[in-house]
């Protein structure tokens, strides 16, 4: 007997494009291929087997010898089981990519461009700490403002004006002008992305708040899809603006994201596209999700070689001797001396132990902490900062270490 097939339930913003639950099944007779790689058994729809395979870390963006990805076999067979399976774990069909051109203009059938469109306006997949992460980023004012205006903020966010306007926005402790142009960030998290600002946050811009390079040939587009990449490990990008970013990456000693873009580079010069065979490269576009790179150079392997570090300083004795105000730092200068290598600013007490941790962090992840930080922030500003020596303290109660160290390791 055939093996039971998955049940697809079709969501509300598929409802209007003529798509039914019968639809999600075999258009032509499916061949098994148990031992096949990802582009066999997508060209064949064994789900069975195309499941496997994702639930192994297989990048599904990934390009054979022919130059197409898995998603490009299923829609060209029509198997619109596969084909969805694959884009909801991450399969890019963007219409102004290479692989999303060919997707679109190999569709077998309307009702397989239609899934690809119904995707394409949808948030991309990203995991918890990446699309919370992605939030913080799109919620402070400057970075919303060049997506908008640009025209790319449903394909890079999947966040609307309305929906970002009652998020509780986390405010950046660095912001970078190029040009006049701002880019809000968080030390952190660009620490923990790249070397280059890790020493630049350690030593010249340890205490400025504001940061204007004056190179002319600094691309501002580059610089901000880059550092929305560093938040949610995913990199969107016109063709137009990939050399720049190349150069950037150089200096921020980001090695593996450069080799994958300049092999992107070449490969856009002889790339052959469909439906956009006329339109110049500032229409076309690049994406790269995070999978596609080493696991070390991943978000969350980055922000746990922080976390690594921010608990070995917590552990330190003097910590616990000393307590909290022998801490030398300050939220409104940020001040860091005795520990320049976690740039933490915060602590939280917990059961006699300080653990030094990330607002950032904390208020992407959880609305408890977003909702202490706001009101400590608020508290803050009725003060005189300029007195300030220590990091601000949280303190929590019936609450083990054991507990809250397994809490922000998650987090």
């Amino acid at each position: 007997m055939p093996s039971k097939r998955p049940s697809w339930t079709l969501d509300p913003d598929m409802e209007g494009i003529d798509l039914d639950p019968s639809d999600f099944g075999c258009s032509v007779a499916l061949k098994r291929v148990p031992n096949g790689d990802i582009f066999s058994a997508s060209r064949a729809g064994d789900v069975d087997r195309l499941r496997y395979l994702i639930e192994t870390g297989v990048n599904v963006n990934a390009r054979d010898q022919w130059d197409s990805v898995a998603l490009y076999y299923a829609c060209l067979a029509g198997h619109l089981d596969a084909a969805r399976m694959l884009l909801e774990s991450g399969a890019i069909c963007f219409e102004h990519t290479f692989d999303g051109d060919r997707c679109h203009y190999a569709a077998l059938n309307l009702k397989v461009r239609k899934l690809l469109k119904a995707f394409e306006a949808r948030p991309p997949p990203l995991g918890p700490l990446q699309g919370e992460l992605r939030e913080t980023f799109l919620n402070c004012e400057a970075n919303r403002a060049f997506l908008e205006q640009s025209g790319n903020l449903f394909t890079g966010s999947g966040i609307g004006s309305s929906e970002a306007s009652n998020y509780d926005h986390f405010p950046p402790d660095v912001v970078f002008f190029i040009h006049g142009r701002p880019i809000e960030a968080h030390r952190v998290i660009l620490s923990a992305r790249s070397p280059f600002f890790k020493k630049k946050f350690e030593s010249d811009w340890k205490d400025r708040r504001e940061v204007r390079f004056s190179r002319e040939k600094l691309s501002y587009p580059a610089l901000h899809s880059l550092i929305h990449f560093f938040y949610s490990d995913r990199l969107e990008i016109s063709v137009e603006d990939m050399e720049d970013l190349v150069r950037i990456c150089k200096v921020c000693k980001c090695a593996s994201l450069e080799i994958t873009l300049e092999k992107e580079l070449i490969h856009q010069k002889f790339a052959e596209y469909k439906s956009l065979r006329d339109a110049d490269n500032s229409q076309k576009r690049f994406i790269l999700q995070g999978l596609s790179l080493p696991e070390e150079d991943r978000l969350p392997a980055a922000m746990n070689r922080i976390l690594k570090i921010c608990l070995a300083n917590s552990s330190l004795e003097h910590n616990m001797q000393n307590g909290v105000h022998n801490l030398v730092a300050s939220i409104g200068a940020l001040k860091i001396n005795d520990f320049v290598d976690d740039l933490a600013d915060v602590c939280v007490r917990v059961d006699k132990k300080i653990f030094r941790c990330h607002q950032v962090v904390l208020a992407s992840r959880s609305e408890y902490f977003r909702a202490r930080l706001s009101h400590m922030r608020d508290l803050q500003d009725e003060k005189d900062m300029s007195s300030a020596a220590t990091l601000p303290c949280l303190e929590e109660h019936d609450l083990s270490m054991e507990i809250f160290k397994k809490m922000i390791e998650y987090m």
